[in-house]
């Protein structure tokens, strides 16, 4: 009489595999440790040896998840509930099954049910020797591969979104009249933007800025919501396949992965020579309710170029002052106590915040707020040329300019530090300060710059218009 009772691997009730590999060398409780360690800030290197793992494979794992832990491995993600078996469980059941024992004496041993036993065995058992083998390794890997919920990104499945998405982050910018400007051309090398060299010119909105200003364009199409949160972890962990890594490049860090960082803290120039200091600012400037008041800069680059910035406290509006070389500068020795030739002495300074802030109706000129630089010596002048009030900052106090400061982090994602801002010519400078300006903030309702601005100006003829009826 012939046996014809099946193989005990085709009664598992696990699907067929079709070569998925080996198991890996390390467990869920591995990559808790390397991502809790991370948080600690710890480097990857730090962290693997804390894992129990080698470096390569530290390195692999921070890179592969863009910087930032799986949801289900961060720090703060819940802990795993009794319901699940642990892998020293499963080590357990190993041992017990290489002895020989039964599964209501593994179950008691555990002080679990029998049939959670019986079930896991049947379950995460290597069946290839026809056999129910199990092992603990093997067991973990088949647990991990059913627990895993893969969802398809939203970025992916909705193509008008991701459209939308790609075009705010990385869109050409272009002057009002529409002239776009491809900007420096910068390869993609999968690394983070390199310091003090030309970095890539796009639209550059934030992710925040990006998920909030659909809810504006879009109020009634549930369709167009994303959180930023999401398109951080499209552009950085590999395998989601909506956005491509190199679009991280648009990001104002130019990050290529979540890593910490910090700012280098300039210091200005002591300057002080009958000035108003910021302590006589009236209290309508401070609060912000008022429009006209404005706060100005230099950022510099290399040569000594720089270029002008100015930022309304109310609206954020930015304007760029073109600052360009004298006719003379490098060439021979320079004049004594003469003019400064790089382009962004007192002078200079002086003519462009006049000739650029005496385009705005009256309304919007009433303060200007600069730090203790040399390049506003002929603050007086330029208070009788213009009617601003001008006041100065604290020593090595920029945050008393706050709007101006983040402004200039902004302008350094298409004027970097170490770079010519000398070949940077006026149409450039407005295209970059109109991109700004038509990004939308948070600190606005999100609103854009403009669309703020657009707001007073109507507002200051209405009420013109009922003050002369």
């Amino acid at each position: 009489m012939t046996k014809t009772g099946r193989r005990k691997s085709e009664r598992s009730i696990r699907g067929k595999l079709n070569s998925p590999g080996r198991p890996p060398v390390w467990q869920r409780e591995n990559l808790c440790r390397f991502w809790r360690s991370v948080a600690a800030g710890h480097s990857s290197e730090v962290s693997a040896i804390k894992a129990g793992v080698s470096v390569p494979v530290g390195h692999r794992w921070f890179r592969s998840s863009g910087g930032m832990p799986p949801t289900h491995l961060s720090p703060s993600a819940t802990a795993l509930t009794r319901r699940s078996l642990t892998f020293s469980e499963r080590e357990e059941i190993a041992l017990e099954c290489a002895r020989g024992k039964g599964i209501r004496t593994i179950a008691r041993k555990l002080s679990r049910s029998p049939s959670t036993i019986s079930r896991e065995i049947r379950r995460n058992s290597a069946t290839r020797g026809g056999d129910f083998d199990y092992r603990a390794i093997t067991a973990q890997w088949h647990a991990d591969r059913a627990a895993r919920r893969p969802k398809p990104s939203k970025l992916a499945c909705n193509s008008a979104l991701r459209d939308y998405v790609q075009d705010r982050l990385s869109g050409l910018i272009a002057t009002p009249d529409g002239i776009a400007f491809d900007g420096p051309v910068v390869v993609w090398k999968g690394r983070r933007a390199v310091h003090r060299q030309s970095r890539r010119w796009s639209s550059a909105w934030s992710p925040e800025q990006i998920a909030q200003r659909l809810k504006v364009d879009f109020p009634e199409d549930t369709t167009m919501r994303i959180s930023h949160e999401a398109i951080y972890q499209a552009l950085y962990i590999q395998g989601r396949g909506a956005l491509k890594r190199e679009l991280s490049a648009c990001l104002r860090s130019g990050r290529a992965l979540r890593l910490p960082r910090e700012r280098a803290r300039s210091r200005g120039r002591p300057f002080l020579a009958d000035a108003l200091m910021i302590s006589d600012r009236p209290a309508e400037v401070g609060d912000r309710a008022v429009p006209g008041h404005w706060e100005g800069d230099l950022i510099l680059g290399l040569g000594s170029s720089a270029i002008g910035t100015l930022v309304e406290r109310t609206t954020r509006f930015t304007m760029l002052l073109h600052l360009p070389r004298m006719e003379g500068y490098g060439k021979g020795d320079v004049p004594k106590n003469g003019p400064a030739l790089a382009g962004h002495g007192a002078e200079a300074v002086r003519d462009a915040i006049a000739e650029t802030i005496m385009a705005l109706p009256a309304g919007l000129r009433r303060s200007l707020t600069w730090d203790q630089g040399a390049e506003m010596a002929q603050h007086a002048q330029l208070q009788i040329k213009t009617g601003l009030d001008i006041y100065f900052c604290d020593p090595q106090s920029p945050w008393q300019r706050g709007s101006n400061e983040n402004t200039n982090g902004l302008l350094r994602q298409y004027f970097p530090k170490g770079t010519d801002l000398s070949r940077h010519g006026t149409n450039e400078l407005r295209a970059v300060a109109h991109a700004l300006n038509t990004r939308p903030h948070k600190t606005l309702g999100w609103q854009t710059p403009a669309e703020a601005l657009d707001q007073v100006l109507k507002q200051d003829i209405i009420e013109s218009v009922a003050t002369t009826g």
